[in-house]
This record gives C-alpha cells, sequence and structure tokens, in this order.
C-alpha cells in the first residue's frame, strides 16, 4: 500500500539521533470514522472537527464522566449573590503554540464567536450585558437577568464546542471557515505533515500543563503520553480492519457491527466502544401532510418499536439498548415520563388512530440512504411497521450526500421534498431540553423539519434560564411530556459505537469523543 509505504517513510524520519543514542518517537496510529477537511471546529459541525478540537484547543470549562461540568482552563470562579455576575480567573501558565500566553480577551473574543453559532450561545448572549476583562488572566460576564447554565454552555461538549482560540483567530466572522490552526490544547497540529485524504497527524504539546487531577470524560488531567498520533484516512471499512490486524494501525475509532465478532475473536485486539450512546430517530417533516398533522405522528409512534431497529443495527445487545426516553439512559433527565404504551408496535391502535386523524393514504416519502449502513439497514423496517398500521410509504433510496441535498428543500414531497428519514445523533447532543436541537421547535428557525410548538419553545427556554438544578429535572421531565405529545422526531433506540484496539497499546475509557491524552504504547 502506499499509504502504508509512507506511513513506514515517516516512522523512520522519526528517529532523533542525539548524543550517540537514537531514540524512537512513541506514535499512536488511528484511522478514525472520517478524514478531516475542515479545522475549524465553529464553523464545522462535524464531529471529526470536534474530535480535532479537543486535540488541539481547550475549553473554559468540560464535562466528566458523570455529566458534571468541572472547571478546565479556568481555576477560580465566582458568581454574584444575585446570580448576574459571574467571575472567571483562568489557570496559571496556559500558553499559545507560540510560547504567548492565553488572556481573558481570548476568552471573550473565543465566547463571542462560538455564541454567535450555537443556540445555547444566543441565549447567552441575548441575556449578556457585558464581557469585561478584569485583568489578563481574569474576565467576568455581566447579565441583564438570571441564565441558568452558564456553566454548562461554557462546558458543553455537544458541537459547536465552545473552544477557546486566539483572538486574533477568534475575532473572524464566525460564519467564516478560519483555515489556520493554533491552540492551547494537549497536542499541536503538524501542518508540515498534512497530506490531505491520506493522513493527519499530531505532536505532543510540550507547553501544555495539565490539571492535576485525574482525566474523567472530557475534564480533569489530559496527560499526554505518546509523541506523535496520526489519523490515517482509510475509508474502507475493510480495508482498516485489515491493516489494524496486521499491525499496520494501532486503533480503529468505528468497526462495522459485521467485523465486532472477528475482533473479538483476534488475538492482540480489543473492542473499544464509546462511553456514550449514539441515540437513533426517525425525523419527521412538520411542514406537509400527512405529519403536518399531531395526530398521524402520534399514529406513527404508536406503530414503530425500538427492537426491531436495534435488532437490524447490530443485533448485539451489549452494544445498544431500547430507550424511550428523550434524553439518553444513563444521563441526569433520562426518565420514563411519558413514554407508557408508546413504541411498542401496537398496529391496531395505530390504524385507529390513523382513521380518527382523518388519514386520507397521503404516501409518507422516507429517504433511506445507500451508504451509511447504520440507516439504510432499517429503511425496510420503517416501510413494514408503517404499512402495517395503515400507512402508504413511499421509500425513495440515495446516498447521504443526495439525501442531506434535498433535506432542506420545503417542497411538497412531490416537488423534491420529503415526509421523513433516519438520522443518528451522538447522544451528549441530546442530554437537557436546551442543548437537544432535535426538540427545537421555532418554526422555520428550526433543524429540518421545521417542528413549530410554543408551548415545547416556552418549556426549553424556561429551563435555559431556571437557576436551580432540582426544577430544571423537573422541566425536564415537563418538556419531555410534551414532546411525546407533539413528536418533533420518534426516538428508536441507542446504541454505542464501537471501535478496536491493538493490545499493546493502553487506551483510557472513552469519552463522549475519542481522546488521545492517556493512551499509552507498552
Amino acid at each position: 500500500m502506499a499509504w502504508f509505504s509512507r506511513t513506514l517513510a515517516a516512522a523512520l524520519c522519526a528517529l532523533v539521533i542525539g548524543g550517540g543514542a537514537v531514540h524512537a518517537q512513541t506514535t499512536i496510529r488511528a484511522v478514525m470514522h472520517s478524514d478531516i477537511k475542515i479545522f475549524d471546529p465553529i464553523w464545522s459541525n462535524a464531529n471529526i472537527a470536534r474530535i480535532h478540537g479537543y486535540m488541539v484547543l481547550d475549553t473554559l470549562f468540560a464535562m466528566d464522566a458523570a455529566f458534571k461540568v468541572q472547571p478546565q482552563m479556568v481555576d477560580t470562579w465566582s458568581v454574584s449573590d444575585d446570580k448576574l455576575v459571574y467571575t472567571f480567573t483562568l489557570r496559571d501558565g496556559l500558553e499559545w503554540n507560540d510560547g504567548t500566553p492565553v488572556t481573558s480577551e481570548d476568552c471573550i473574543a473565543s465566547i463571542k464567536r462560538w455564541a454567535a453559532r450555537d443556540p445555547m450561545g444566543q441565549k447567552l448572549l441575548e441575556l449578556s450585558r457585558a464581557f469585561e476583562v478584569v485583568d489578563a488572566r481574569s474576565f467576568r460576564i455581566a447579565l441583564k437577568e438570571p441564565f441558568g447554565l452558564v456553566l454548562e454552555a461554557l462546558g458543553k461538549q455537544a458541537v459547536p464546542v465552545p473552544f477557546i482560540m486566539p483572538k486574533r483567530l477568534a475575532e473572524t466572522d464566525p460564519y467564516k471557515q478560519i483555515t489556520e490552526v493554533a491552540g492551547s490544547g494537549p497536542f499541536v497540529f503538524s501542518k508540515d505533515e498534512w497530506r490531505p485524504g491520506e493522513r493527519v497527524v499530531y505532536v505532543k504539546n510540550p507547553r501544555y500543563k495539565p490539571r492535576p487531577e485525574p482525566a474523567s470524560g472530557l475534564a480533569g488531567g489530559k496527560v499526554v503520553k505518546v509523541d506523535r498520533v496520526e489519523w490515517l484516512a482509510i475509508s474502507d471499512p475493510q480495508t482498516a480492519f485489515n491493516a489494524l490486524r496486521a499491525g499496520e494501525i494501532d486503533l480503529m475509532e468505528r468497526v462495522a457491527a459485521d467485523l465486532i465478532p472477528t475482533a473479538e475473536k483476534t488475538r492482540d485486539l480489543a473492542l473499544w466502544a464509546e462511553s456514550a450512546t449514539t441515540q437513533y430517530l426517525l425525523r419527521l417533516n412538520w411542514l406537509h401532510a400527512p405529519f403536518n398533522n399531531q395526530k398521524v405522528r402520534a399514529a406513527a409512534a404508536m406503530a414503530l418499536n425500538q427492537e426491531d431497529f436495534l435488532e437490524v443495527l447490530n443485533g448485539n445487545p451489549r452494544f445498544s439498548r431500547p430507550c424511550k426516553s428523550v434524553y439518553p439512559c444513563g444521563t441526569p433527565h433520562a426518565s420514563d415520563a411519558g413514554t407508557q404504551g408508546w413504541l411498542e408496535s401496537n398496529a391496531a391502535r395505530a390504524r385507529q388512530m390513523l382513521q380518527e386523524a382523518g388519514y386520507d393514504g397521503t404516501p409518507v416519502v422516507f429517504l433511506q440512504t445507500t451508504d451509511i449502513p447504520i440507516t439504510n439497514n432499517a429503511g425496510p423496517v420503517v416501510k413494514t411497521l408503517l404499512e402495517r398500521a395503515g400507512f402508504r410509504v413511499q421509500v425513495l433510496a440515495m446516498d447521504w450526500q443526495t439525501l442531506s441535498a434535498r433535506l432542506n428543500k420545503k417542497e411538497a414531497p412531490a416537488e423534491g421534498g420529503w415526509n421523513a428519514y433516519l438520522a443518528a445523533p451522538p447522544g451528549t447532543d441530546m442530554v437537557d431540553p436546551f442543548i437537544n436541537q432535535n426538540m427545537l421547535s421555532t418554526c422555520g428557525r428550526a433543524r429540518v423539519g421545521w417542528p413549530c410548538d410554543e408551548t415545547m419553545e416556552r418549556l426549553r427556554d424556561a429551563y435555559a434560564r431556571e437557576p436551580d438544578a432540582t426544577r430544571r429535572q423537573a422541566i425536564a421531565a415537563e418538556t419531555q411530556r410534551h414532546f411525546l405529545s407533539v413528536w418533533t422526531y420518534i426516538p428508536l433506540g441507542e446504541f454505542f459505537h464501537v471501535g478496536a484496539v491493538r493490545s499493546a497499546i493502553d487506551v483510557p475509557p472513552r469519552a463522549a469523543v475519542p481522546v488521545f491524552w492517556g493512551m499509552a504504547r507498552r
């Protein structure tokens, strides 16, 4: 393989000769779920851009493994008695790649650029009165009225993540892409070694100062134990898996479901499962019949079940689970509030609901991907279960790029639009009513499907403004009950992405995204 020859040459070049000794740099070679083409994690919502962001950038706060917000770049912070002024002081010794210190001005500029692109950040901007520099390492955010999610916003792990960048980059128009990579994170992007479509190289950042506490989730001490990390672009899953078995790479972020049994039986390989689930869902279009009718959406939820979808996904209960909660099971707001009776494939009841709704046989135009197994394989299940309940279903098969372009069309299905499609967003992006943008119901400003519901938005806003955690828990449950009466989408269960790693590599528990700090070669 040409790519392997070049990788081997790079490894040989990594021999550093000095004082008569030869030291081979310690390298981890990985195949990620996607090649990276955009290096601006604020401009791009791609998951690979988020993973890149955590390699080279850092955040003021971060979520630990228990989904609790912890300080990261911040050393100390305080909140005024009236809950209107938050003051933050950075840790000592934070530096950019070029050796200049991280300052309060960098942080304020970064927060503002991120907030322009993120709904949670937009709410923070809406409720803020001023962002003020106190000194080089301290700044404050003054609010016009209390906002209960200030720390959660600054520590959110859903895309886009509020990464901190140098001020000169953070002042870039948030709707224009930054092409330079400069950060203060645990790794440094090696631009000279980047080969688009072939490999991305990161080297240990000698200036990075880890926090003293142990790593937990995306928080804590990010201790780098290798010299280099190389992401190799191998698009074919079987080719990548063969390279892993042969020892040509060390880690494969995602292994296809049909290869997991082989990975388990292969000597010197171990599975490496994500700590956070991905949520399977059927997204519905509220603009056109039949799903512009709430009763028809409810009938679809009555007709479907989660077990059938998870069976065709991977058939392995270790890596998937039913979960009727809108918020991923195992996260703080997960509950069964309002879920009883739904998603149990009650075809008779669904058929009755369709009759009560006045369903006239308008076909459901369902868009099915042909090149993404986790959604393509479930397409026939959608058709079978809906038709059993009395729906007419028209399946249009296409590749993901074609499908994603069609999703933006608001025209009627017969004129190039659509009624439903399957998606699989990360569970980290669904953990509360405000982060979960698939619950967003702001009509034309919502995500594709364009739900429009004033009560949903009132509840989401109440959650964001509530400073008391116990009260927020109650609002989250109330929001879920309302969601299960309007259905902006239908949750179809959860699954874990599973990777594989060579036994010669010590890996930390997988966080919300794959992290390479804490990894070591035995």
